[in-house]
């Protein structure tokens, strides 16, 4: 048969032990009615069952005189891992009475469980199991897995509501001793499963209340929540409501007096396009009456022409051998009409025919020699009447030109007109854009006017605290000047102070040795009386460390002789005083022949 771990049968027992403990108060309570006292008996073994649990496995911290072996180390870090506690630990504390950490301890277990937090508590630190193992050792209950059992099982004491009074009661000198006998089964323990049974319901039915409680808890803050911040956010809302109200009150005045503007400039394109009409219907009536005076012209010239043409018939009769030159001057003076009548067409070919009557005319003069006189006089006229035409086409095309200025000059007043309102209604769409454009614009300079409101605040701010260090600064630079002066005052008297110094501490040597000299002379004495007695006294110049903490001696470290055993001590280890059997007053002491002469009197009384 293979041996079991001892420590693994005593985590196992606890485990049985806390399992029924707990079992076993939770029945009771529900029968007894769920509050309970700190007089009840399954909630003392309770306790004292947890107290075995967290003992289990403790390292025992040695001093030098007792050793020490309290859960309370443990139990006072779960302040560090869970804030909460902070205030368990502190009441405890608070607590008058309580003299020894176990008390403490025991306080704080009863805390816990009124508080319904044992669970979490030990849970935190449990988990954190670096720190645990400066108290515990590696194979202790809270260590493993049993711990953390345990841990889970208390989460069933959460349905107990227990009214505890640790004030009066006294915990320092308890015995925690379990008792067996109440978690043995009888034959009554068998007729009582259906009632526990039906208490496990009532259990599981009041865990499913409280969550819902807790549930409706937790929905009922997160509304008051919400609410709050759908006022806020309404206070918000009516704010910039307001602000936009003054927005659109601002922007609807800009609009009528853009409108305003808009129909002011309607008003100075229409009286430019009245004065334009003017204009040209004066420039048309000028073109009329210019009309009419070419017309009187061109009549004139039409009857010059027939005055010619009948004077031209009376050389064609006279000049029979001619007729055919008369019928192309006739040809020629009918295509003149019908390019007067034509406008340049026909200023072009009355040039070309005149140009041939001159041909003509040269051929014909050499030819008739006679008719030079007549045809001098033709040609007078002829000149004159090219130079009329010359005019009339010079007046024609100016007036055309005129013409077409007119109408380049009205079609350019409709095209303005046409570019006009649609730049009118462009600047319409434009405007209402820009005051779209200038709403956000608005918005924003809102917006930036407020940080910039609080940025120069925050620069005013700024600009006093420099203003305020920089006072302080100089205060403070007033006050180093100051302190230099006394530093260097200082400095001196230092000086002066460390030649006192060396002179006092010369003093102090010589005196010393003095002294040692002197103190020799009564330890030989002493040694002497002593070596009558039978004890062994050490010289001063064999001792150089002290024989406890062994340190070295020195002018301030100075040696004393135990006067029980004989060996030589620092003053620390030797500021004891006790009475002898060889001398009734009280001597110096070493700390060991101190604790073993106070261990004799405590083993001597009765």
């Amino acid at each position: 048969m293979a041996t079991k771990d001892p420590t693994a049968v005593e985590r196992a027992n606890l485990l049985n032990m806390a399992k029924l403990s707990i079992k076993g108060l939770i029945e009771s309570a529900l029968s007894f009615g769920r509050t309970l006292d700190s007089d009840y008996p399954p909630l003392q073994q309770f306790f004292v069952v947890m107290e075995h649990c967290l003992k289990h496995g403790l390292k025992v911290r040695k001093s030098f005189l007792s050793s020490n072996k309290t859960i309370w180390g443990p139990l006072e870090l779960v302040e560090k891992l869970y804030p909460e506690a902070e205030e368990i630990g502190a009441s405890v504390r608070d607590l008058p009475g309580l003299k020894t950490p176990l008390g403490r301890a025991r306080a704080w277990l009863r805390l816990a469980l009124m508080q319904k937090k044992m669970a979490d508590y030990l849970r935190c630190l449990i988990i954190q199991r670096d720190l645990l193992s400066e108290f515990y050792e590696y194979h202790a209950l809270m260590m493993e897995e049993e711990g953390a059992v345990i841990v889970g099982l208390l989460v069933g004491l959460n349905v107990i509501d227990a009214n505890l009074c640790v004030k009066g009661e006294d915990l320092d000198s308890q015995v925690g001793v379990i008792d067996f006998s109440m978690y043995l089964k009888n034959e009554d323990d068998i007729g009582n499963k259906e009632r526990n049974v039906q208490i496990a319901a009532i259990l599981d039915q009041k865990n499913y209340v409280e969550e819902l409680n807790r549930q409706l808890n937790s929905t009922v803050i997160s509304l008051h929540s919400r609410v709050d911040s759908l006022e806020k956010s309404n206070t918000k809302l009516i704010e910039e409501l307001a602000i936009a109200k003054n927005n659109i009150i601002k922007l609807q005045e800009e609009n009528h007096q853009l409108r305003s503007e808009n129909k002011l400039i309607l008003m100075k394109t229409q009286q430019h396009l009245e004065v334009t009409k003017v204009d040209v219907e004066a420039e048309l009536q000028t073109y009329k009456h210019s009309r009419q005076g070419l017309d009187e012209m061109y009549n004139e010239a039409r009857r010059q022409l027939r005055d010619e043409s009948q004077l031209r018939q009376d050389v064609e009769n006279e000049l029979a051998v001619q007729v055919s030159m008369k019928h192309e001057i006739e040809l020629a003076m009918k295509l003149l009409e019908k390019d007067i009548h034509e406008k340049q067409d026909t200023l072009i070919g009355l040039r070309q025919q005149l140009e041939e009557v001159k041909a003509i005319n040269i051929e014909m003069y050499q030819k008739l020699q006679g008719s030079e006189d007549s045809m001098k006089e033709k040609n007078e006229i002829i000149a004159r009447l090219e130079e009329k035409t010359n005019k009339i086409t010079v007046a024609m095309r100016q007036l055309e030109q005129r013409l077409q200025q007119a109408e380049k000059a009205q079609m350019e007043a409709e095209d303005e007109d046409k570019k006009h309102l649609q730049e009118c209604q462009s600047k319409s769409d434009s405007l209402q854009k820009q005051i779209s454009q200038k709403e956000k614009q608005l918005a924003q300079l809102e917006t930036d006017l407020k940080i910039e409101k609080e940025w120069r605040q925050t620069l005013q701010e700024d600009l006093q605290k420099e203003k305020d260090a920089l006072s302080h600064l100089r205060n403070e630079t007033g006050q180093l000047i100051s302190l230099k002066k006394e530093f260097l005052n200082l400095q001196d008297e230092n000086q002066q102070l460390k030649k006192i110094y060396h002179e006092q501490e010369q003093a102090l040597q010589e005196l010393g040795n003095k002294l040692s000299e002197s103190k020799l002379k009564i330890e030989d004495i002493k040694e002497a009386n002593k070596a009558l007695q039978g004890l062994v006294w050490l010289k001063d110049k064999e001792a150089t460390h002290c024989k406890l903490c062994e340190k070295e001696f020195s002018l301030s470290k100075r040696k004393h002789h135990c006067r029980n055993c004989g060996e030589i001590f620092c003053n620390a280890c030797s500021d004891n005083e006790l009475p002898l059997p060889s001398s009734p007053k009280p001597v110096r002491v070493c700390d060991s022949c101190h604790a073993l002469l106070i261990q004799r009197c405590s083993s001597n009384l009765p």
